[in-house]
């Protein structure tokens, strides 16, 4: 977070929640039309966009008016799954069956394809 950012948060900022990630949403404190008002998320950690929960992205882009409360971006469902952040650029990442991170060597060609030849 930018010196700028902290700054603007401090003098101008009003925290209308948390979410189970640990970021910060904020909203423009000393606005008359409440709708207008900016709004922001402070990451905890490192800035990655994935870890805003979809209640609260729906917030920040005024898809909805209203805060989100209780357990935002928990899974409600049985079939929901619980967040995986963006893992490019990690240990973590897939990696397909010869990458050259993964050892680069492919599995033999297994006959299948034919070359196009111009009639």
């Amino acid at each position: 977070m930018t010196i700028g950012t902290r700054l603007y948060t401090w003098l101008k900022g009003e925290l209308v929640g948390t979410d189970h990630f640990g970021n910060h949403y904020y909203r423009e404190r000393g606005v008359s039309d409440i709708k207008r008002a900016r709004r922001w998320v402070l990451y905890n950690g490192e800035a990655e966009a994935s870890k805003v929960p979809p209640e609260w992205h729906a917030w920040l882009h005024r898809t909805v008016d209203d805060v989100p409360t209780g357990q935002a971006g928990k899974p409600h469902k049985a079939w929901q799954k619980e967040h995986i952040p963006n893992l490019t650029g990690t240990e973590l990442a897939y990696r397909p069956p010869g990458h050259v991170l993964k050892g680069g060597q492919r599995d033999r060609a297994t006959g299948d394809y034919e070359p196009w030849k111009p009639a």
